[in-house]
């Protein structure tokens, strides 16, 4: 007879991940409410914006939720003064809206691949300094999949003892099944990010980081609707029937299909200009609240998981 726990230990993890925590007040709540009333495992801390300080406290206030640091060297603010990064920061101490500038900026300057090292270490260091266990890494925008960033992602992610990245590819197949809206722009972003993630997997090979093997959302970020989440977790998933118990398999079989569903919530109660901002996170907050969402990850087969119990 297969026990409760061996029974849950044989679903195939899959990560709610909340995205760009400490944005704002308004993004802190919703990510704390879909946690606390509904499938949300895990989010993603910007350590630099003006609710930082809201989020941890919040985070601290409910220690089930897991934390990571999102990394941010495009679309928002530093770590750093101007006066110690100013080829990769305006003198307000933003950096560059655009991502593909910032890609390339990166990639040719000395002087901003200097910087851009102090900047990422600092933020590294400001993450530990809030006290909260230190769950994973990711990117704003994803730019930590830039060859010149990753390489050094890996290096502090092994220095400060956090060996857990998120890497991103395309998930053409499964997005297009579900949404063909804005194809040709999809087409392209899917592939950049299956050279990147392809790219990220074979450096990290060998070098003892856990990871989810797949990860949703690239090609719908901002409209991670109820119905969407329905049908991605309906075609990723293994159809469960409580009369057929799960059988155990292989460890490496779980890992090899481990996931991870990446969100941008906002609360229903955000101002007007942080609606226009994010139009799409009142919806995304109430998919990851949903019953019926709950309802489909049981019956997919799946667990709900965080990076520290992905294995």
């Amino acid at each position: 007879m297969i026990s409760n726990g061996a029974l849950t230990r044989n679903r195939i993890p899959l990560i709610i991940n909340g995205d760009d925590f400490g944005y704002s007040e308004a993004v802190n709540r919703a990510i704390i409410r879909a946690h606390g009333e509904g499938v949300l495992t895990s989010c993603s801390l910007m350590v630099n914006e003006s609710a930082a300080r809201h989020a941890v406290e919040l985070a601290k206030s409910n220690p089930s939720l897991a934390v990571g640091l999102h990394l941010v060297l495009v679309l928002g603010r530093a770590a750093l003064p101007h006066a110690e990064i100013p080829h990769i920061t305006d003198p307000n101490g933003n950096f560059t809206t655009s991502s593909f500038r910032a890609g390339i900026q990166y990639y040719f300057s000395p002087a901003a691949r200097l910087e851009l090292r102090r900047e990422m270490r600092a933020q590294f260091e400001r993450f530990v300094a809030t006290g909260l266990r230190f769950s994973h890494v990711d990117g704003h925008t994803h730019l930590h999949q830039h060859p010149v960033i990753f390489d050094e992602l890996i290096k502090l992610c092994e220095e400060f003892g956090v060996r857990r990245v998120r890497v991103v590819k395309g998930e053409m197949r499964l997005s297009l099944k579900l949404d063909r809206r804005n194809l040709p722009g999809k087409l392209v972003v899917g592939t950049v990010f299956n050279l990147l993630g392809r790219w990220c997997d074979r450096r990290l090979r060998g070098r003892g980081f856990v990871q989810p093997q797949k990860v949703y959302g690239l090609l719908q970020s901002g409209d991670m609707n109820e119905e969407y989440l329905l049908g991605l977790i309906r075609l990723i998933g293994r159809p469960h029937r409580p009369d057929q118990p799960d059988q155990p398999e292989r460890p490496e079989r779980f890992n090899a299909a481990s996931g991870e569903i990446y969100a941008h919530p906002l609360a229903f109660d955000a101002d007007e200009a942080a609606k226009r901002e994010n139009p799409g996170g009142e919806h995304e907050l109430n998919a990851l609240i949903s019953a019926r969402v709950r309802s489909a990850i049981e019956t997919a087969g799946f667990r709900l998981a965080t990076y520290d119990t992905l294995l």
